[in-house]
Parts: C-alpha cells; sequence; structure tokens
C-alpha cells in the first residue's frame, strides 16, 4: 500500500510540473508575428514583406528566415540580429546598424547597404546579387563564399574583410581600399577595380588579375604587374 501511495504522489509531483512549467517555457520560445518592432523580438519565418520600419530598434532580435523582401529598415538598429537565411530582396537597410549581425545564408537581390554599418557582420554563404554596399562599413566583415556579382562597394570600409571564396563577377570597387581583404579563390570576372588600392590585400593571384579589370592607378601588392588585359574594352558579357 505504501509504494502505491508513493507511486501516485510521485506521478501527482510530476503532473502539477508539466501542468505550470511546460506550457510557459513553450510559449516563450515561439515566434510572434504580431508583435511590434522591438528589441529580441522573435519574428522567425514570419511574412514581414513591404513594411516601413524605418528607424526601428530591432537589436537582437531573432529574424531567422524572415521575409523582408521589399521592406524599408533604413536608419533601423538591427545590431547582433541574427537574419540567417531571411529574404530581402529590394529591402532596404540604408544606414542601418547591422553590426555583429548574422546574416548567413541571406537571400536576396538588388539590396541596399549603402552607408550601413555591417563590421564583424557575417554574410558568409550570402546571396545578394546586385546589392548596393557603397559607404557601407564591412570592416571584419565575412562574405565569404558569398554570391555578390555585380555588387557595388565604391567607398566601402573593407579593412579585414573576408571575401575569400566569393563570387564577385562585375563587382564595382572602383576607386576603393582593399586593405587587409582577403581575395583567396574569389572569381574575380570584370570586376572592376580602378583606381582601387590592392596593395595589401591577400590571396590575390595573377590569374585573378587578369580576369578583372584595373586601370593605371590601380595599386597592385608588391611584385604585381598590371596584366596586358588592362584597361578592360568595356564589353559586358
Amino acid at each position: 500500500m505504501s509504494v502505491s501511495r508513493t507511486a501516485t504522489a510521485a506521478f501527482a509531483a510530476l503532473w502539477t510540473l508539466a501542468l505550470f512549467a511546460g506550457p510557459d517555457r513553450t510559449a516563450s520560445a515561439r515566434p510572434n508575428c504580431d508583435a511590434a518592432p522591438a528589441k529580441g523580438v522573435d519574428w522567425s519565418a514570419c511574412f514581414k514583406a513591404r513594411r516601413v520600419m524605418t528607424g526601428a530598434d530591432l537589436t537582437g532580435a531573432t529574424l531567422v528566415r524572415t521575409e523582408l523582401s521589399g521592406s524599408d529598415l533604413s536608419d533601423s538598429n538591427m545590431q547582433g540580429a541574427n537574419l540567417t537565411s531571411a529574404s530581402v530582396y529590394r529591402a532596404r537597410f540604408r544606414d542601418a546598424n547591422l553590426e555583429g549581425a548574422d546574416l548567413t545564408k541571406i537571400e536576396g537581390g538588388r539590396t541596399d547597404f549603402k552607408g550601413a554599418r555591417l563590421a564583424r557582420a557575417r554574410l558568409t554563404k550570402a546571396e545578394l546579387q546586385r546589392a548596393d554596399f557603397n559607404e557601407a562599413d564591412l570592416s571584419g566583415a565575412d562574405l565569404s563564399k558569398g554570391e555578390l556579382g555585380r555588387s557595388v562597394f565604391v567607398g566601402a570600409t573593407l579593412a579585414g574583410a573576408n571575401l575569400s571564396d566569393a563570387y564577385l563577377a562585375r563587382a564595382d570597387f572602383t576607386d576603393t581600399d582593399l586593405a587587409g581583404v582577403n581575395l583567396a579563390g574569389a572569381y574575380l570576372f570584370r570586376a572592376n577595380f580602378t583606381g582601387a588600392d590592392l596593395s595589401a590585400t591577400t590571396g590575390i593571384t595573377v590569374g585573378q588579375l587578369a580576369d578583372a579589370c584595373g586601370s593605371p592607378d590601380t595599386r597592385l601588392p608588391a611584385g604585381m604587374s598590371p596584366p596586358s588585359t588592362w584597361p578592360c574594352d568595356g564589353e559586358d558579357d
């Protein structure tokens, strides 16, 4: 009899714990797609396309697989936010703070990051064809293996950025300082380095330079000379 009573009491205790503790933990872990923009908000897999959220404070927000295409997040604070696999086609992040944010495998095209702060952000395997990074701060950012064809980096701060194995065909680096940038294995077919400073880049090869486009005032690493193919003939194959 005592064993039965003990077992019954133990079962009751476990049921009470599940009843009062379990649901609260589950609820707190769920994304809230109806929540207003706020620090730490969880919009995972939510539909937030074509929204005007200029100046929003989304510090540390969770935006994993969130649909943000066409939305305007200019001047927003998204420092440390997680945008892994988010969709950002034609979205605007102009002058936004994305320092330390995770944009791994983000998907977009013609996305506007002009003037944005992306220092130490992770953009590994990002798909951002024709993105605008003009005047953006990408210092220490990881863009390795990114699909960044025809993207524009004019006036961007790229000190210490990792562009290894990135697809940069026809990307524009005109007059840009690439000191400390890792270009090992990057695909640079017709990438525009007119007037750019490549003298302190790492990983770049003679073959990559021959694929790219430059000018007489492009600065090259020590021991390298401008390829005979420079300047490019202007064809857009």
